[in-house]
């Protein structure tokens, strides 16, 4: 299998690799944290001006018409800058769902405005009880003349309290864990009986707890029958941030060796004690492991055979939640003390490395469901 980028890929690394040395240095991420939204406008902006906003939509949407592989060029890229804007949120988790589950009013409404940069979108599913389980929805939707309205909480909704619409599961019929009865619904953020509390995330992301008393909705796709849609787009959203954890990697591992070349001890550099190269060796294998599965990932994530393209991202979430921590305890406990400080850069890629790992299900989660299917890699 050829691995290499082609020219317009390779034009749409290096450009977003640029934007992100040259914008997104450490005080300057801090600087975007620190606005209202938690993440910077302008750049959205200039996100939306380089096409990065429209990598996976189609053409006839103003988007770049790319798939997963071009989502891992900018994801991984994002990675390395620790990039803090509603990338996932709004492109990959919202125009996902739109760009498989949307009617073709809701798509030539909706993508363009994304593409521009003209509107954020969420996506509203996890609830208190539901843990990882896609299908495990309370949230009721019920019908009110022509339309719907939704009553139920959601929780962690990446971006949510900034976001201008939001995506949100509602169960149309059936019981609480039933695969079927599932509807996907389309919320304006001002609608009456909308109340979104937002906070920080752990690393420093924004997410929000959102509650719906009778809120009017419009249906996305077929009321009941949209779980597949979700599984697919969440499949995506992991090869995305499996590509993701490969840059926030890279960048540990780098600036860990980097560091142990300058750091003295004893009067050498901690580098040429071989106890420590050893150490720095064993993060780098981690780390080709979990770029080797990244790209499984991601060469799987345009499969139409759901129970392949589920247990490929299973088993690239296994292999990166592993290597993430060992590449992050790894690296604290090279850099010593000045790793566990705010000022310095190490402990906040740690911290998103993390939440990767939590995120859509962890290294156990997914590990017992690749062991359920073991013999599909039999």
């Amino acid at each position: 299998m050829d691995f290499d980028l082609n020219e317009d890929q390779r034009l749409l690394r290096d450009s977003v690799e640029r934007l992100v040395t040259d914008r997104y240095g450490f005080e300057q991420r801090k600087a975007f944290l620190s606005q209202p939204d938690g993440f910077s406008r302008e750049m959205w902006k200039q996100y939306a001006e380089l096409g990065l906003l429209g990598v996976p939509f189609a053409e006839e949407h103003g988007g770049f018409g790319g798939g997963p592989v071009e989502t891992m060029i900018v994801m991984e890229a994002f990675g390395r800058g620790l990039v803090v804007e509603p990338y996932l949120a709004t492109v990959i988790l919202g125009g996902g769902l739109i760009r498989y589950a949307g009617s073709e009013a809701q798509q030539a409404e909706m993508l363009p405005k994304i593409v521009g940069g003209e509107m954020l979108v969420a996506f509203a599913h996890v609830e208190r009880h539901s843990r990882y389980e896609l299908h495990n929805v309370a949230t009721k939707a019920e019908r009110d003349g022509d339309g719907w309205v939704l009553s139920g909480d959601k929780g962690v909704v990446l971006h949510g309290d900034s976001a201008d619409c939001l995506l949100v599961t509602a169960r149309v019929s059936g019981g609480q864990r039933d695969r079927d009865g599932i509807g996907l619904f389309l919320v304006r953020a001002d609608t009456p009986g909308v109340t979104r509390r937002g906070y920080p995330t752990q690393d420093g992301l924004r997410a929000a707890e959102i509650s719906f008393d009778r809120a009017r909705a419009e249906t996305v796709g077929e009321p009941g029958a949209v779980l597949p849609h979700i599984e697919r787009v969440v499949d995506e959203a992991i090869a995305a941030i499996c590509a993701e954890s490969i840059g926030v990697m890279t960048e540990m591992q780098t600036t860990t060796v980097d560091y142990m070349k300058t750091r003295k001890q004893f009067g050498r550099a901690i580098g040429e004690f071989q106890a420590l190269q050893h150490r720095a060796v064993d993060m780098y294998v981690d780390l080709e492991q979990a770029r080797s599965m990244a790209l499984y990932a991601t060469v799987m994530a345009s499969s139409d055979d759901a129970v392949a393209r589920r247990l490929a991202a299973s088993a690239a979430k296994v292999q990166i939640g592993r290597s993430g921590r060992k590449i992050g305890q790894e690296t604290i406990q090279l850099h010593g003390g000045i790793a566990m400080t705010a000022e310095y850069k190490i402990g906040h890629y740690f911290k998103r490395m993390t939440m990767i790992d939590i995120l859509f299900g962890d290294a156990d989660r997914h590990l017992a469901e690749v062991a359920a299917h073991g013999s599909v890699f039999a």
